[in-house]
């Protein structure tokens, strides 16, 4: 079900038969975000960290052609209405909201390639750095209804 399109925003909802709890204990643990990102491979908290506000983990990210790691902070933590990250310190905004619905859960994943982000690509990439912004919107763009169909496989299986 889409929710909002625009240039550098994007989400996505799918009802899954999980209650908002059980939802929430899933995707706010972010070592598992492997079993269903087709970028994200692998994700850990920093020493000690866990999924709340202020906490910071490194994703890596892999794609045919190279393999980066990214460091994000724990912008909300809600349970178990949102858990939302920001990837370099306010690049680009990542996040989840679940709404109670008859026989589960409505899940929304949200993206959203922020001011800081566009200015920072643009930096970063110089010359090619319109194609790398288009480039990491059309990979959360196609993402994103590929990750929520992962969740509600791998939520409704519990």
């Amino acid at each position: 079900m889409l929710e909002a399109v625009s240039e550098f925003e994007y989400s996505e909802s799918i009802d899954v038969s999980a209650s908002p709890d059980q939802l929430y204990a899933l995707v706010s643990d972010i070592t598992r975000v492997g079993e269903w990102s087709p970028v994200c491979k692998a994700c850990w908290w920093d020493e000690g960290d866990g999924p709340r506000v202020g906490a910071w983990f490194t994703g890596r990210n892999e794609e045919p052609d190279r393999t980066w790691e990214t460091r994000s902070q724990v912008v909300a933590a809600d349970a178990p209405r949102e858990f939302a990250w920001e990837v370099n310190n306010g690049w680009v905004r990542w996040g989840y909201t679940l709404e109670p619905i008859d026989g589960g859960t409505r899940l929304t994943e949200s993206w959203t390639f922020l001011p800081a982000g566009l200015a920072g690509f643009r930096a970063k990439y110089g010359d090619i750095g319109e194609a790398a912004i288009a480039n990491r919107t059309a990979a959360a763009k196609s993402g994103i209804p590929q990750t929520l169909a992962a969740i509600k496989k791998v939520a409704e299986a519990s």
